[in-house]
């Protein structure tokens, strides 16, 4: 008979918490500096005992928010089926110590009612991520993507209703753009449903809420926000320095292409990696480091497919502020 270990957390992992986490705009929320993304290695097509060992460290090490979304997998709905399983395995008593988000926005069933921001996607989407997920309510719910068909209201009005109805403590809004972002602020604030956090893309690769006036919107009217792909899916790190590695999404024709991989960006990210030796970090440590000195950042959201991979993403959370770096022109 396999009987599976009973998970006991690290009885330390508050320790570091100064550190650690970050106030949420101007809300009553402190989210940890790194958060743990669903969106590769929590699918139906991952050994589910390395998500385990993943979760584990990670929460062991004060990361407590998972973010998650419908169509994490591959395939779609298993990243949030993995969480259901995990909160069965092993988080069911510590469910009021973690902060757990999904969202709905993207392409997720057949039809028209599976994609967008419609009320009726919106509010059908969370009811089956709750089932997935074995949870009554998520912390933080998101709509995933701004929809330039559905009227603002309908959509906002949905994530208004979602919170009264106790699916949502908190809303969020992702990869808006300025203007629809202030419209949705000032929405729900009237409707006493304050809008918790932005996430959005931002990277030493990709500054657009910098550059677009997002982030700086955000720090001046009290929400927070959280960068998703800091790494800019394994650009920022050695992985690419020597060459495109054989195991690698390059090489898969993934999410990148190799023709994404110019020599004026090699020579970039090699600059980059010298400065990063220059402070005794790897280029991954640095290029987080670079997002959580951005005024207005909250957290950024790191991938793993190892708890390697996360103990070293870690480290960022005490590295010194990196002085100003030049964008990639």
């Amino acid at each position: 008979m396999n009987l599976k270990k009973i998970y006991a957390p690290a009885e330390n992992r508050y320790d570091d918490s100064e550190a650690m986490f970050c106030r949420c705009g101007k809300s009553g929320v402190l989210l940890p500096k790194i958060s743990l993304g669903f969106w590769h290695n929590f699918g139906a097509v991952d050994p589910y005992q390395r998500s385990r060992d993943i979760t584990h460290y990670a929460f062991d090490h004060g990361i407590t928010h998972f973010d998650l979304a419908n169509n994490y997998g591959p395939p779609y709905g298993t990243a949030e089926e993995t969480m259901g399983r995990l909160m069965d395995d092993d988080f069911r008593p510590y469910r009021d110590e973690l902060f757990i988000s999904s969202k709905a926005g993207y392409d997720m069933w057949p039809g028209p009612y599976g994609n967008w921001g419609s009320r009726k996607y919106l509010m059908a989407s969370l009811d089956q991520s709750l089932k997935r997920m074995h949870l009554d309510y998520v912390d933080l719910f998101y709509s995933h993507r701004y929809d330039p068909d559905t009227p603002l209201e309908e959509t906002l009005q949905a994530l208004v209703d979602i919170v009264r109805a106790g699916k949502a403590l908190y809303v969020g809004i992702s990869r808006w753009p300025l203007e629809a972002l202030k419209t949705a602020q000032a929405y729900l604030s009237e409707r006493d449903v304050p809008l918790l956090i932005y996430q959005g893309k931002l990277n030493l690769l990709d500054r657009s809420p910098q550059e677009e006036g997002i982030l700086d919107y955000c720090h001046q009217n009290g929400i927070g926000f959280i960068s998703f792909s800091p790494l800019a899916q394994g650009l920022l790190t050695d992985r690419y320095l020597n060459g495109i590695p054989a195991d690698s999404r390059m090489s898969r024709q993934a999410s990148l292409h190799s023709e994404d991989l110019t020599p004026q960006l090699l020579d970039y990210l090699n600059r980059l990696n010298t400065m990063a030796a220059e402070r005794n970090e790897t280029l991954a440590e640095m290029a987080l480091a670079w997002i959580l000195h951005q005024q207005g950042v909250t957290s950024v959201l790191v991938g793993a497919s190892s708890v390697a991979q996360l103990e070293k993403n870690l480290k960022c959370v005490h590295a010194a502020p990196v002085d100003t770096i030049e964008p990639f022109a």
